[in-house]
């Protein structure tokens, strides 16, 4: 494989990889008749993959193909549409030979020229806070015959194939997504696993499986619902009543207690846990007249109760996070907390002593009610009552549902905000890049030129568990700015009927879950 001379795994990289599980029977015990129910909080915001560096890529890795995935398991990008490797040892060329007799859904051929047009069209289109964030290292990208495709890099970068892997590099057909613009007739195309047949925005996206298909993906149903859901509860309520057959995203820390209870009413359902590298944050917004000023950022770095939120609001679903860069991915540290220690009223208040400040200071924090999540409310609940009992802050705390919250942060409209990320790949490049620079995914440009050299230096690295000390610097640079504020990091949990198997497998190293990995379990 073109990986082993290009790419290493590394122990720290792969405790990523989700915990071995097995399922009652084996996958031979799927017959060719099946049809699964999935339930989720997190809905496409857009049906363009040129447009979406978000939960979208849930519905994606399952319709498109990219050159590369990540297999559940991995933890360095394999073939998927295309083998790959670097053509240099300076990691600036990086060529791909296309897969023979790939297609669309459509009919139309997946060829060299609609990779390209994918890629391109990416950087035309250029949509705020999307994905043209990952191509910064891009130069061009070139085509021979059919079948080859090369990327030109400006400079070396070893996370190239790993961005190669999301969901945002999706392969579309040229004939149905426009060069320059989004593709606005509400329908999707794809050489995935499956066919999107219909899509109800707030309710539901019917997948069947594609016969053409020829990729990675081994797939174990016939066709798929994807129900999404406003709500835990009624999530919950659906699977318990057998209307749907598993759930992805969504699940609040109080139903994971009572699943992990095993109480009789729930005999019926399982719940299977996976190691996690989603985290919660909180955005400073440098052009609020009180966000933008350090000794703020720093009180509350001060003050935040990491281990009062979790075990309030998450119940040892989730655990305190003092770093951008999550526990098991090469280059954590626990900076913030070495920094702050325990929560200090006191310390916080000579903090905004010494900066002048002696009055309360006003802010207001914003969430997306319709996310991550019910339990997202009662985490700003928690975390204005955390802030005003210590008198030195006066909060309010503000929701809107995703499509709204987007546009406000991006905007620029928000003094502080909550957002939380699911990894586009297990490196912690994707865990500090993302945010920094003018146009990074939170829509409030972050210059940060110290950060930018280590993330350079880093890039030129193939090994990367090499890394860690450029990933510890910029790490205390974040500190230091306090523009982001960890607050945790979560476990993931899928929840199904005991007659599906395959929930072990079913969560890639990117958290996104492969549909075609469920399964009915045959009939005893």
């Amino acid at each position: 494989m073109f990986y082993r001379t290009c790419l290493q795994a590394t122990a720290a990289l792969a405790s990523i990889s989700l915990l071995a599980g097995c399922g009652l029977l084996s996958d031979e015990g799927a017959d060719s008749e099946q049809k699964i129910s999935v339930g989720t909080t997190s809905e496409p915001s857009t049906l363009d993959p040129a447009a979406a560096w978000d939960g979208s890529w849930e519905l994606y890795r399952n319709v498109f193909q990219t050159l590369v995935s990540f297999p559940t398991g991995s933890t360095v990008p394999q073939p998927d549409a295309a083998e790959c490797r670097f053509a240099d040892t300076g990691n600036k060329t990086f060529e791909c030979e296309l897969r023979e007799g790939l297609s669309f859904t459509n009919g139309d051929k997946l060829d060299a020229a609609a990779v390209k047009h994918s890629i391109d069209r990416i950087r035309t289109i250029d949509v705020q806070g999307g994905p043209n964030g990952l191509l910064g290292s891009l130069d061009r990208v070139d085509t021979e015959g059919d079948r080859v495709v090369t990327f030109h890099l400006k400079t070396s970068d070893a996370t190239f194939p790993f961005i190669l892997a999301t969901p945002a590099m999706s392969i579309v057909p040229p004939s149905e997504y426009p060069a320059d613009k989004l593709r606005e007739d509400g329908k999707l195309t794809g050489s995935g696993p499956y066919a999107l047949n219909s899509y109800k925005k707030g309710d539901s996206a019917e997948l069947t499986r594609f016969a053409n298909y020829k990729g990675f993906a081994k797939i174990k149903n016939d066709a798929v619902t994807i129900r999404y859901f406003e709500d835990s509860a009624v999530m919950m309520t659906a699977l318990k009543e057998h209307e749907i057959d598993a759930i992805n995203r969504g699940l609040t820390a109080e139903q994971v207690v009572e699943l992990q209870e095993k109480k009789p009413e729930n005999d019926h359902l399982q719940l299977v846990e996976t190691v996690g590298a989603d985290i919660r944050y909180l955005v400073f917004n440098p052009s609020d007249p009180n966000a933008r000023k350090l000794a703020v950022r720093r009180a509350i770095a001060q003050v935040v109760d990491r281990d009062a939120l979790v075990e309030k609001v998450y119940k040892g679903t989730a655990e305190p996070l003092y770093s951008m860069v999550p526990k098991g991915i090469a280059g954590h540290t626990t900076e913030f907390f070495d920094r702050y220690g325990e929560p200090d009223v006191a310390k916080a208040e000579n903090i905004l002593k010494d900066a002048g400040i002696t009055e309360p200071v006003p802010l207001s924090f914003w969430y997306t009610t319709d996310r991550y999540g019910s339990a997202t409310a009662p985490e700003f609940t928690e975390l204005k009552r955390q802030l005003e009992a210590t008198g030195l802050f006066e909060i309010t705390v503000q929701g809107k549902p995703w499509d709204e919250f987007q546009k406000g942060y991006q905007n620029g409209e928000y003094p502080v905000f909550g957002r939380g990320w699911f990894p586009d790949f297990p490196d912690p490049d994707n865990f500090i890049a993302p945010f920094v620079g003018s146009e990074n995914v939170l829509g409030t440009p972050y210059e940060a030129p110290e950060i930018t050299e280590q993330l350079v230096q880093s890039r030129r690295e193939s090994d990367r568990g090499a890394v860690t000390k450029q990933f510890e610097k910029a790490q205390e640079i974040l500190v230091d700015d306090v523009r982001l504020l960890p607050l945790w990091q979560g476990k993931l949990y899928v929840a199904a009927s005991e007659e599906i198997g395959g929930g072990e497998r079913s969560l890639d190293p990117q958290t996104v879950m492969q549909v075609w990995e469920l399964y009915r379990k045959a009939s005893w």
